[in-house]
């Protein structure tokens, strides 16, 4: 397979790695400093482009993908307020776009755990929830696209809070995302309901780059000849 990276940074440099082992080719390397590159992807160069960048590129990026009919897989996160409009542009397109907040397959079977464990609490009034996250300084969005994953499922199961909010909050019916920057944290992201008896806690922590890399490229080989809207729960079927 053909790919074109757009993101040529620590990420993208992990994900050449992994591709090159699966016997992929990287067609274009794509950073900054040439982004005049973008201009010569085509569908006879490229069978795939695996996009993470910054927010306020990811968008454009990803229209231009759309445009040239060829599928994006995308792991850039904090542009999701155009969600929306981006999903209606690609049906109007038959564009393909797999976004993720996160493509590990060991943070995704999370996410489905968070899910379950919030219907349980539902029950437990007496135990009051938020969640953390822990990542490198270098990222620029906070809180985490992980987390707001990870809150919007607690939301969708827990009748009592009605929005997250970043940082703390003393309103019962806000759910806390609690954003941390340290040096040389891949990602890490817990769940608390605290009650006066005790605390649960589920966590997830990456130990490199590697996991989301690898799903990255599992998730390009899996978007190579659809189409629409695909997301990590299409590719394992939970």
């Amino acid at each position: 397979m053909k790919i074109t990276l757009i993101g040529y940074g620590k990420m993208g440099k992990v994900i050449e790695n992994i591709a090159l082992e699966r016997g992929h080719t990287i067609v274009h390397k794509i950073d900054s400093s040439n982004l005049t590159q973008l201009q010569q992807i085509n569908t006879e160069n490229t069978d795939v482009v695996i996009e993470f960048t910054q927010p306020e590129s990811a968008i454009k990026n990803i229209l231009s993908c759309f445009d040239k009919k060829i599928p994006v897989v995308c792991g850039t996160t904090g542009w999701l307020n155009e969600w929306e409009n981006i999903k209606k542009i690609c049906e109007e397109k038959n564009g393909t776009l797999f976004y993720a907040s996160n493509f590990s397959v060991g943070v995704n079977i999370f996410f489905h755990l968070n899910k379950k464990l919030a219907q349980i609490m539902n029950n437990f009034s007496n135990y009051a929830i938020h969640l953390e996250e822990i990542h490198h300084k270098e990222k620029k969005d906070a809180p985490s696209g992980t987390a707001i994953t990870l809150a919007e499922g607690i939301l969708n199961e827990n009748t009592k809070k009605i929005k997250w909010v970043k940082d703390k909050t003393s309103l019962e019916n806000e759910l806390a995302i609690v954003s941390l920057r340290e040096e040389n944290v891949p990602g890490t992201h817990s769940i608390f309901y605290d009650s006066s008896e005790d605390t649960i806690e589920i966590k997830h922590t990456a130990h490199s780059r590697k996991g989301f890399a690898m799903g990255a490229v599992i998730a390009a080989e899996f978007s190579k000849d659809k189409k629409g809207i695909l997301s990590m729960q299409d590719l394992l079927a939970f």
